[in-house]
């Protein structure tokens, strides 16, 4: 269909033909990486909703922690579970739920700061 400017529409008014090929390609890949970080953040939501959420069904009582001891999740920052942990370092770091272990595991250097057990 030939416009009045002397530029060809194909659905898209205002691209020559010419152009319109590139864009069409620049939207699908903003398109496709918008989708990427929207299922990120989705899936990082549902991971540390689902740790709110979920208790063990068997927690230690809390006692008098020792100095060095860990007493609170790195992640969430709240009470650990014994039955929950990683080694790290040569160390266990315990935590809350078990969604914490992954998000641990994917930046450590971010939680030593919180760990009695990792203290200079």
């Amino acid at each position: 269909m030939q416009r009045s400017d002397g530029l060809e529409s194909r659905g898209w008014v205002g691209l020559p033909d010419s152009k319109m090929k590139g864009n069409v390609m620049s939207i699908r890949s903003v398109a496709l990486g918008s989708l990427v970080v929207f299922v990120g953040l989705v899936l990082g939501v549902l991971v540390l909703a689902g740790c709110q959420k979920e208790k063990p069904a068997v927690r230690q009582p809390a006692k008098q922690a020792a100095a060095g001891e860990q007493t609170t999740c790195p992640v969430m920052g709240n009470p650990i579970d014994k039955n929950i942990f990683v080694e790290y370092q040569g160390k266990k770091v315990y935590f809350c739920c078990k969604g914490c272990p992954d998000m641990f595991r994917a930046n450590p250097e971010k939680y030593l700061a919180k760990l009695p057990q990792f203290a200079k």
